[in-house]
């Protein structure tokens, strides 16, 4: 049987979620990611593309090559909704997909040509996405995942491609090597080196002396190149920890301050699991050093959600893995092992605990998860990034970088 794989992508994702949320963005550069000097580029505008600006380019960079452009820190509480929303959305129309991230996803629909054609079902799909979740998105049909990814990447912006069967070679065949995946800055120097830049140029070469150049990579990238590709559409399960981190603009010893953000990062982690309905029993601290020397702790503990249970066990790890007394580039707190559920009362808890929690949360739904905290993680302006089970409430314009 034929197989026909979609691969959709949510088009400049962060960026769209922005502009939902104010119109004013509309047709401007704009760039989302760390502010700081070590900050780097998270997502950006096509307006700050035409610049040369593109994702992970470190921020200073990026606003030295576009200094007109808007700078924002990013909400990942609101990138996570609305991937959210467009996941339930994919899942309640097609019967097999896999979520590879948090704005692109692969479907599968072999066999699904029998009824209305599988390139009919994808339009409709992408056309119901746009009209729910007013969000720009792309996508490749074609019979396995790597040509259906590139075939995204060339249908961009906001548009589709299908390639059909035996057109996979002839497609592949103008394009930079850049475009076939798992090939990096890395590898695509060493193929430029060997004169090869388009796709075609690996095409004609035998697959041995791939193999010879570059080992099993080598056979992987030459099979993409001439559409070959088997790895199947794995269905979407949902992840068993999430994370945070936070890196400084400039090292710090500062121990009071450490800990108060690692307090902060905890207490917003807690409100991520209760959120999304959720409990951890394993608990991390993260250190990385001024000489970038990582260490890591953790301890199993109770199913908990709860900050009086969590934070002072995070706490604790801190202070017994912070040891080295160096200056510290970043500290960070992972929560794993987790399952459904909800906390449950022990015999001499107090049950006005609970309500506190839940109007706290509820303040924080409303209004954005930094505007209620402890006082000890005031100062902790960011959380975390680019996890998408955590976030901060979105700025105000007129406090945007400009």
């Amino acid at each position: 049987m034929q197989r026909s794989i979609v691969h959709m992508d949510l088009d400049t994702f962060f960026v769209s979620c922005e502009r939902l949320m104010d119109s004013r963005l509309n047709g401007k550069p704009v760039l989302i990611g760390g502010t700081s000097d070590r900050g780097v580029v998270a997502s950006c505008s096509y307006e700050a593309r035409t610049f040369g600006v593109h994702s992970a380019m470190p921020m200073r960079m990026a606003k030295q090559l576009c200094p007109e452009a808007i700078i924002l820190r990013g909400n990942t509480g609101v990138y996570t909704k609305y991937s959210e929303l467009v996941t339930d959305i994919i899942k309640d129309t097609v019967p097999l997909y896999e979520k590879s991230s948090i704005d692109e996803f692969y479907v599968d629909l072999t066999g699904m040509d029998k009824f209305f054609g599988c390139q009919q079902i994808a339009s409709d799909l992408r056309s119901k996405i746009i009209r729910e979740s007013g969000l720009p998105i792309s996508f490749g049909l074609s019979l396995n995942k790597t040509v259906s990814k590139i075939a995204t990447g060339e249908a961009k912006p906001n548009n589709q491609i299908t390639i059909l069967q035996g057109q996979e070679k002839n497609f592949l065949a103008p394009l930079s090597v850049r475009k076939i995946p798992s090939v990096g800055e890395k590898t695509y120097r060493a193929l430029c080196d060997l004169g090869v830049k388009k796709i075609a140029s690996i095409q004609e070469m035998p697959i041995e002396v791939m193999e010879k150049v570059f080992g099993l990579n080598g056979i992987s990238i030459w099979n993409k190149a001439n559409g070959i590709d088997l790895s199947p559409v794995v269905p979407y399960r949902e992840r068993k920890s999430i994370s945070t981190e936070r890196t400084f603009d400039r090292d710090t010893i500062d121990v009071r301050k450490l800990e108060g953000l690692m307090i902060a990062m905890a207490e917003n982690l807690a409100f991520q699991l209760r959120r999304g309905g959720k409990l951890t029993a394993c608990l991390t601290v993260k250190i990385r050093y001024s000489d970038f020397q990582t260490y890591t702790l953790q301890k199993m503990i109770p199913y908990s959600a709860v900050d009086h249970q969590i934070l002072p066990i995070v706490l604790e790890l801190f202070r017994k893995l912070y040891n080295r007394r160096l200056l510290v580039r970043l500290i960070g707190v992972r929560f794993s092992h987790l399952v459904d559920g909800g906390h449950q009362i022990s015999l001499f808890e107090n049950p006005t605990t609970l309500k506190l929690y839940q109007a706290m949360d509820h303040i924080r739904e409303r209004y954005g998860d930094r505007s209620i905290m402890r006082a000890s993680g005031f100062e902790a302006k960011s959380i975390s990034r680019w996890n998408p089970f955590t976030g901060e409430p979105p700025p105000l314009l007129a406090n945007r970088r400009v």
